[in-house]
């Protein structure tokens, strides 16, 4: 008996979440170009767990809706599902996902002199019969982008490799599985830079940054990323009342005038007191494409005595990042919440440009809030995380 309610209670969730979704047989596809891709139907207060994030007119195997009718299961390959909120969608009944997509051409380039910043990027091109759905990684030692093409499958095709090409070191492929081509990208240098997967047309691109030349700030655009603003108040200040929105903003434009010092071109996502939603800071991300972007916030707990400072990263590649930075506030001051890994932050999410969430100390701890409400204090930790990203651009030639 007791072995039966052990194997109930590992096999519930499974139970659980294949009872919730009612089976369908649709074609749709995505809406627009940041359509969230999500492993499960869980999710905690910054949302599910993602996937990808998807480009516009993505074709898609709607295979379930869950019993909230919020999210489409759609089906990726014979062995892997995934699920899209219902509103990123667009349902076409006479659509048909296309079957036995075969690859065509691949072709990888290295941009001189056109591009969003001339000679800053490498791509790779693959032809494909439609707009397959697609997730990618970030893998380290060696360094490379993993990219999985879902509902293709492998032609007889080369790849031409132009000389142009400086952040591609080479290019290769594998069926995987049914359904489930993978790509390897492997890079020609030390740190990742970021990257950004989108269609033209029915070709797949990826786009690599090349690592800056000088490997100094100067000259490197840098966004600044004050959290909260307007009625987005963040935590508030157990003793001093003061809320999280007033620190951050501060943070924000201190580092601002070091980064600038250092020779760094800075924009902050917002320099005053209002409420700027995460889609319109990642559009506005996504049109600037900084070299580095850092946001600032301050942490809080319902544990009074938890304190320190902590940097979080999402991506693997950007971990260096993180913990660049978290050596030099600890620094300032000793304690150490900690460097958090994948975590679900939005602002963590894009792979397009090296980024990092700092957690300054807790305002829910006395002493913490001690140290936030000193200017000087405030002071040292933008010239902390100044040195840092100096640290980690320089350690990244």
């Amino acid at each position: 008996m007791k072995h039966f309610s052990l194997l109930f209670f590992l096999l519930f969730p499974f139970f659980a979440q294949s009872q919730s979704v009612t089976d369908t047989t649709l074609t749709g596809l995505t809406r627009s170009k940041l359509t969230p891709l999500y492993y499960g139907l869980g999710t905690d207060r910054l949302g599910g767990a993602r996937m990808e994030t998807l480009d516009s007119a993505i074709v898609l195997r709607i295979s379930g809706l869950d019993t909230t009718r919020r999210y489409w299961r759609v089906r990726l390959a014979p062995s892997l599902s995934a699920y899209v909120p219902v509103e990123q969608v667009q349902v076409d009944t006479l659509l048909r996902f296309p079957a036995h997509a075969l690859t065509g051409s691949w072709r990888t380039w290295g941009d001189t002199t056109n591009g969003p910043i001339p000679g800053r990027f490498d791509y790779l091109s693959v032809a494909l019969p439609a707009r397959l759905p697609y997730r990618s990684r970030q893998e380290v030692d060696p360094n490379r982008i993993v990219l999985d093409i879902f509902g293709a499958t492998s032609n007889t095709n080369w790849i031409t490799q132009m000389r142009t090409t400086k952040g591609i070191k080479n290019v290769w492929f594998e069926q995987v599985a049914d359904e489930q081509l993978r790509v390897y990208i492997e890079l020609n240098q030390s740190t990742h830079w970021g990257y950004s997967v989108y269609y033209q047309r029915n070709a797949l691109i990826t786009r690599i940054r090349r690592r800056p030349d000088s490997g100094k700030l100067k000259g490197l655009l840098i966004a600044v990323d004050a959290g909260h603003g307007g009625s987005n108040t963040g935590a508030r200040g157990e003793q001093s009342k003061r809320l999280e929105k007033e620190f951050t903003l501060d943070v924000a434009q201190k580092l601002k005038k070091e980064l600038e010092r250092s020779g760094a071109l800075v924009v902050l996502t917002r320099s005053k007191d209002t409420n700027i939603g995460p889609t319109d800071r990642i559009r506005a991300m996504r049109q600037l494409l900084p070299d580095l972007l850092v946001s600032i916030h301050f942490n809080a707990s319902g544990t009074a005595s938890v304190r320190g400072f902590s940097t979080y990263y999402k991506h693997l590649g950007f971990r260096s990042l993180s913990q660049a930075v978290l050596q030099e506030l600890l620094k300032v001051d000793p304690h150490e919440f900690g460097n958090v890994g994948h975590f679900n932050f939005f602002f963590n999410a894009p792979t397009d440009y090296p980024n990092v969430l700092v957690e300054g100390p807790f305002l829910s701890n006395p002493a913490d809030e001690n140290l936030i409400l000193e200017e000087r204090f405030r002071q040292n930790m933008a010239k902390a995380i100044r040195k840092g990203l100096k640290n980690w651009v320089k350690k990244s030639q």
